[in-house]
């Protein structure tokens, strides 16, 4: 039966057997772990950092961005999670979603490279340096250009 709200519950570590209608959240791995959300049973494991999903809370609601979208599994259920609300998001072609899938990678690839530059060039300054602001693109920057990436594919 599908879902249309979430109760969530802190945890350390993620149960063995997951409740339908949960969302567990154990900050200290930095992941969330529910049952899908259209009742087939399948296990939705969210990792939340920086080039995969966020977590809000507000209140007593959570908020998980982006969209789950469980390609993988045979339902291919595809929604959003806002204010312990589920939202239902249309169908995706194949197209739309190994487009999606690319921006992804796209996405990572441009963080963790910012990520390693700034690594590099850390290891190269003496202790009273400081790298300029524009070394290492931000989170926007980033975004903007696997966007273009996605754009000209």
């Amino acid at each position: 039966m599908r879902k249309t709200d979430l109760s969530h519950q802190f945890v350390e570590f993620i149960p063995e057997q997951l409740e339908e209608g949960v969302l567990y959240i154990s900050q200290r791995y930095g992941t969330a772990a529910h049952k899908c959300c259209c009742g087939c049973g399948e296990e939705v494991i969210t990792p939340l950092t920086s080039t995969d999903w966020s977590l809000q809370m507000d209140g007593n609601v959570v908020t998980l961005y982006p969209s789950i979208g469980n390609w993988s599994f045979a339902c291919r259920s595809h929604y959003w999670i806002r204010r312990s609300k589920v939202i239902w998001a249309g169908q995706m072609s194949q197209q739309q979603i190994d487009r999606g899938r690319a921006i992804d990678r796209a996405t990572k690839q441009t963080y963790f490279e910012a990520v390693n530059r700034k690594k590099a060039l850390h290891s190269k300054l003496s202790p009273n340096e400081a790298p300029s602001r524009t070394e290492a693109p931000g989170l926007f920057n980033s975004l903007w250009m696997a966007l273009k990436h996605w754009w000209n594919t």
